[in-house]
């Protein structure tokens, strides 16, 4: 059994379908106005979409399609939605929170008390039961939210950055306890963190402008994005173009690289992308020559600091980058509005279609 959802929003130029597997976490990853908050609220019923159908466990959560109306309302689907905010009762103590789903479907008090003290276990959180959501820290906070979800055992967990609004110190707990007590679990979760992907999702769906430009395993597509917002995730370079038989052409760009998707060149003419890593870009101030090079020129938009190196931007929009020491960059005289060579080895250029 699994989870279905195809919908669209016209006003939003949103038109997505999706399936989780019935053990499977799925990272929805996008820029601002991408879809994501629309996917969730169509999902949990808390936005119509003009058209489409979801599915859970053969469950029919809406169906818009073919002059149907069904609409099943929130409560009654099955999903529970972790949001930013905790959003707990304030005048019930954390027991009682936590119960408040099992009551809720008709479960006795004695057995949503037990309920809810196991899943406070889970989080780590039985300390906290007779407290009310104002004697707090925001990392307890959402890790009682989390209990209260899961203990109302919903077919779908919806996540909606969980860990958005929580510090440097409670984020790494959450991260891990969320880990822990989603395996084995259906989820979706939102998130702009590439670290809650890697640690938490089986699978990662990029949206932009409404679509999915890219899907599949987590770090298949971390390594091997196809699209600039993946790249960007990744901390990798990304130009688009036509793939040629050494590699890329992009406008008046030639860039050599090695061939992923299949073995030997791949058909010319088709559209691809070319990735590389920062740290494989070398600054010059004119061409270089010698062995298999890309050298082209650029100017520089920003310096900035990243790590213990300098990050040097260039291109239209700074959508190129070189990771260069300091002292590389003194000795350069770099600044803002050069133009510069950016040289990068064949080798460390992949080319895939997409």
């Amino acid at each position: 059994m699994t989870f279905l959802v195809q919908a669209a929003v016209e006003q939003r130029g949103f038109d997505v379908a999706l399936s989780v597997g019935p053990a499977e976490t799925v990272a929805v990853m996008g820029a601002n106005g991408a879809g994501k908050s629309t996917l969730l609220n169509v999902i949990a019923g808390l936005l119509h979409p003009d058209s489409g159908r979801a599915e859970l466990d053969g469950r029919t959560l809406f169906d818009l399609t073919a002059g149907r109306t069904t609409w099943t309302a929130p409560h009654h689907r099955g999903t529970a939605l972790l949001a930013q905010e905790p959003l707990l009762f304030p005048h019930l103590n954390v027991l009682d929170n936590v119960a408040f789903g099992p009551r809720s479907a008709g479960v006795s008090k004695e057995a949503a008390r037990r309920s809810a003290e196991h899943w406070l276990a889970e989080v780590e959180a039985t300390e906290l039961q007779t407290r009310r959501p104002a004697e707090l820290s925001g990392g307890q906070a959402q890790r009682v939210a989390v209990a209260r979800a899961l203990a109302a055992d919903p077919g779908l967990l919806l996540l909606d950055e969980p860990m958005a609004a929580l510090d440097i110190h409670a984020a790494p707990l959450l991260r891990r306890l969320l880990r822990r007590v989603l395996a084995g679990r259906r989820a979706i979760i939102i998130t702009h963190d590439v670290l809650d992907a890697l640690m938490l999702a089986d699978r990662v769906v990029i949206l932009e402008n409404g679509r999915i430009s890219e899907e599949g395993p987590t770090r298949e597509v971390l390594q091997r994005p196809r699209s600039r917002f993946a790249a960007g995730l990744a901390g990798l370079n990304f130009v688009a173009g036509t793939v040629t038989e050494h590699g890329l052409q992009s406008g008046g760009l030639r860039l050599y690289g090695q061939h992923h998707d299949v073995p030997g060149p791949l058909p010319a003419g088709q559209p691809g992308v070319a990735v590389f890593p920062p740290s494989a870009v070398s600054v010059f101030l004119s061409e270089a020559h010698g062995s298999p090079r890309n050298a082209f020129p650029v100017a520089i938009t920003d310096l900035e600091p990243h790590g213990d190196q300098v990050r040097v931007r260039a291109g239209e929009n700074g959508r190129l980058s070189a990771d260069i020491t300091p002292a590389a960059a003194a000795d350069l005289g770099l600044a803002p509005g050069m133009q510069v060579y950016f040289v990068i080895k064949a080798g460390a250029v992949s080319i895939y279609a997409s």
